[in-house]
C-alpha cells in the first residue's frame, strides 16, 4: 500500500492528527503530506483530513474531495463542538456526500479540536442576550482546549487500524 495524507487545518487540530498518523503508517510507503494537491494523486490510498466548518469539512476540503476518482479514502477530522457521535456522524456522512462513488471509503473518525480564543471571547460578549446557550457553549469551548488529546490520539490509531484492515 502507498499513501498520502492530504489535510487542511485552520487552528492546527488536524495538522496534529496528521503528523501522528505520519508516526505510525510504513514511512517508505508515504508518496505526499500537506494540503490537499495534485500530488497527492500517485498513492492509492488517501488519509484526507479536515477541520469542521458549519457541520460540514472546509471548502478546500471538500473541493479536493471532488476531484478523486478510485481511490481507497480514510477521512479523519476535528471539530469545536464534541463529545457527540451523532454529530461526529453527520460531519463525516456530509463530507462523504463529495466522494464519488468509484472511489472506497475505508473508515473515518472525528474528535474534538481547541478553538481559537476569539471564539471564547464572541461567546462572552453575547452572554448577556442568550446566557443558557452562551453558558453551555462556553463550557464546550473549555472543554475542547485540550483536544485532540492523548486518548484521541489512541482512539485515532485504532480507526485507522480496522480502516487498514478493511482494504
Amino acid at each position: 500500500m502507498n499513501y498520502s495524507i492530504v489535510y487542511s487545518s485552520r487552528t492546527g487540530n488536524t495538522a496534529m492528527l496528521a503528523q501522528h498518523l505520519k508516526t505510525i503508517l510504513p514511512k517508505d510507503s508515504l508518496v505526499y503530506i500537506g494540503a490537499p494537491d495534485t500530488g497527492a494523486l500517485d498513492a492509492d490510498t488517501l488519509f484526507i483530513g479536515f477541520w469542521t466548518d458549519k457541520g460540514r469539512c472546509d471548502q478546500v476540503t471538500e473541493n479536493f474531495l471532488k476531484t478523486l476518482n478510485s481511490k481507497r479514502i480514510f477521512l479523519f477530522g476535528t471539530a469545536g463542538f464534541g463529545e457527540s457521535d451523532s454529530y461526529f456522524a453527520q460531519i463525516i456522512s456530509r463530507t462523504a456526500a463529495n466522494i464519488d462513488s468509484s472511489n472506497t471509503i475505508t473508515g473515518s473518525f472525528m474528535c474534538q479540536g481547541k478553538m481559537p480564543l476569539s471564539v471564547r471571547e464572541r461567546y462572552e460578549s453575547m452572554k448577556n442576550e442568550q446566557p443558557e446557550k452562551m453558558n453551555q457553549l462556553i463550557l464546550n469551548f473549555d472543554a475542547a482546549l485540550s483536544h485532540p488529546d492523548q486518548a484521541d490520539l489512541d482512539h485515532f490509531l485504532a480507526a485507522i487500524e480496522t480502516g487498514l484492515k478493511q482494504q
